[in-house]
């Protein structure tokens, strides 16, 4: 995903929602290096620009400021293109738009030039790490919970079931006046585990019953729930221990996809309709994932059927992983197009995995990185914004 290349308004998010632009004479607004920005430019992309936050639900600014934002945006832009042609990068405009042959050659130069400017040390790393393990571990600490049961018979009278909520309330009584758990739970519980004192086991907090995690997840270590009602009776528990967990995981994914290269025999709509089209199909019971990416998918992963395997974060180009983290396992997502052409994607799995020390600091740099990218890239367009000639002329309207 291109940064900070005209398509983001957040901190306009105070700002009154304004009326569409009306229409103004064409003329040109500025030059930059002897390349012409015209007043039309300006306003089609303060448009693109109102049009993304009425999607998004936020408020318009403006009309001026969006003119603004606009002009600073296509100034930045023809900066880096102009610098793109100089650096001699360029892309196969075969079957590609202008405006996406000029996002392929952004791209493509912003990732030779920001990159490498990105400095990440061992203290940093070691922070993330920390952060990490902090978040994860507070969400789905290990914890041992004691437990009695008072069970309620299936077609109890409602006064049968008043009786035994007063004996459930009677014994947590007990237990807050100091009586021994264990002793407790081995006189009143009808659990399976009131031999050990009721003792559950220590387990990730994701391993217990919705109800108890969610009864017991703002307990200490020593402290009783309250009387609790699931449809086996009434419940008590008692944190035994709680720990942290320090094992990092991470989500991977096992996705396939069919790969279209635009050329100049195809263009990203034509590829773009016949993905689609395969994607009916499948949906529909009429054709396999599969046997499509064998027969049609311009990628090395075709002759397995498209399967790119087990997948961790940071893996696939931004488009693509995007696209991908939004599906359900089974589901296929609309086609996407990417600067290495147009896939359509299916997630066939998800899966938790404990990661090594070496995986875990690798993932935690690029995590890092990832947090200084758009710092990294504004200071680097500034400068090749400063190295550009830029006349302003006649503002635009």
């Amino acid at each position: 995903m291109l940064l900070c290349l005209g398509l983001s308004l957040d901190s306009t998010t105070a700002l009154a929602q304004t009326a569409p632009l009306t229409p103004s004479a064409d003329y040109i607004v500025a030059v930059i290096d002897s390349v012409p920005i015209t007043n039309h430019d300006v306003r089609e992309r303060a448009a693109q620009l109102r049009q993304k936050q009425i999607n998004a639900g936020k408020p318009v600014p403006p009309a001026s400021a969006l003119l603004k934002e606009s002009l600073d945006n296509l100034i930045i832009e023809n900066a880096l293109l102009q610098f793109a042609k100089e650096s001699n990068i360029d892309v196969d405009a075969n079957g590609l738009s202008t405006e996406e042959h000029h996002q392929a050659v952004l791209q493509k130069l912003i990732e030779r030039n920001v990159p490498s400017r990105i400095k990440v040390s061992d203290a940093e790393i070691d922070a993330m790490l920390q952060e990490r393990q902090k978040l994860q571990s507070q969400a789905n600490p290990d914890i041992e919970l004691a437990h009695i049961l008072i069970p309620v018979p299936e077609h109890a009278r409602p006064e049968e079931v008043a009786q035994l909520k007063s004996k459930a309330q009677a014994t947590l009584e007990r237990l807050k006046r100091g009586e021994d758990f264990g002793t407790v739970a081995k006189e009143v519980s009808a659990s399976p585990e009131r031999e050990q004192g009721g003792l559950l086991g220590l387990r990730p907090t994701n391993r217990y019953p919705t109800l108890f995690a969610e009864a017991t997840r703002s307990l200490s270590v020593g402290d009783l729930s309250p009387v609790l009602l699931s449809g086996a009776g009434f419940h008590i528990l008692k944190v035994v221990q709680k720990k942290l967990n320090s094992q990092f995981t991470i989500t991977e994914t096992r996705v396939r996809h069919i790969l279209l290269r635009p050329s100049g025999q195809l263009s990203v709509s034509v590829a773009r309709a016949r993905l689609t089209d395969y994607k009916r199909l499948i949906e529909a019971g009429k054709a396999d994932f599969g046997q499509l990416a064998q027969a049609h998918s311009q990628d090395a992963s075709a002759s397995a059927g498209g399967d790119l395997g087990w997948a961790t974060p940071g893996m696939f180009v931004p488009e693509f992983e995007e696209a991908m983290n939004q599906l359900q396992p089974s589901q296929i997502a609309d086609p996407i197009v990417s600067r290495f052409g147009v896939h359509l994607i299916q997630v066939l799995a998800r899966r938790e995995s404990a990661l090594s020390e070496r995986d875990m600091r690798d993932i935690a740099r690029n995590m890092v990185r990832e947090r200084k990218f758009a710092a990294t890239y504004e200071l680097w367009a500034q400068e090749v914004r400063d190295h550009a000639y830029i006349e302003y002329r006649e503002p635009p309207q």
